[in-house]
């Protein structure tokens, strides 16, 4: 039996006042049994932020590790995202996100990708009068820049709680995290383990020093930037481990060392 993981506390708060944990879950490429076993591990472990979207087709597993687990609906925040191909549809692919799930609502429903001229602010136009039915508390975007969320925003009133990017120390842009802190956008990473970035001998210089895995330098990382992270595994020991971040910080020369990996590409 390993010892319990010690999970950070980090939350970002929504426009309704939802707490949205930093750290999450992802379950994108895990399916059938493999997602309701990982999501149960994953909230066993202690995360309380499920990500999932309806182009994963594991809505329905998700729902029920979360529905079989001992946690109570009401202290796990849920998102899902609605693919832009729905345009015409958004209610309705709600709706069934909410059946696979078996929940009532959702606590953030993202866009997950731009449909690409008008549609966009069509689409963001029905998440907020979905916003207002109560099927979701908080509404948000995946893969948009900065200058479609001026534009949405513009056009509905509404900026997005949150925007979903690929985000890593290999990747990191100081005018990226800026433009969505000064707009009131929480900035959520995806992929932050991929692309080389736990191989990267900056990252498992730190790691090797502080004891740590690259994964949760990584994971610490994007903690300490206010970015929400969402390393997603199958296998029961990573998820465990990817949890255990709250127990140590990155000094200000490692955070600025791994910064210094993404404006250095």
């Amino acid at each position: 039996m390993t010892d319990a993981p010690q999970l950070p506390s980090d939350v970002a708060v929504l426009p309704s006042g939802a707490r949205m944990p930093l750290l999450g879950f992802g379950t994108w490429q895990i399916k059938g049994a493999d997602a309701v076993r990982a999501t149960s591990t994953a909230l066993e472990a202690g995360y309380r932020h499920l990500d999932t979207a309806m182009i994963y087709g594991n809505e329905g597993q998700v729902g029920q590790a979360l529905r079989e687990s001992a946690v109570p609906r009401e202290e796990v925040f849920v998102t899902t995202k609605c693919p832009p191909n729905r345009a015409g549809r958004e209610l309705d692919t709600l709706k069934q996100s909410l059946d696979l799930l078996d929940t009532d609502r959702v606590d953030l429903w993202l866009v997950h990708w731009p449909a690409g001229g008008p549609a966009d602010v069509d689409i963001w136009r029905a998440f907020t009068e979905a916003r207002e039915s109560g099927l979701v508390r908080d509404i948000g975007v995946s893969n948009f820049d900065v200058n479609l969320i001026d534009e949405v925003t513009s056009a509905t009133g509404t900026p997005p709680a949150v925007n979903q990017v690929r985000w890593s120390p290999l990747l990191f842009d100081a005018a990226v995290l800026d433009g969505h802190r000064s707009r009131g956008v929480v900035l959520e990473g995806y992929s932050g383990l991929r692309g080389g970035a736990v191989e990267d001998p900056t990252i498992t210089g730190i790691a090797k020093r502080l004891g740590r895995t690259p994964a949760q330098v990584i994971i610490r990382w994007h903690l300490q930037q206010g970015v929400v992270v969402i390393p997603k595994s199958s296998r029961a020991e990573r998820i465990r481990a990817n949890a255990d971040v709250g127990g140590f910080e990155l000094a200000p020369e490692d955070m600025a060392a791994l910064d210094g990996l993404g404006q250095a590409s």
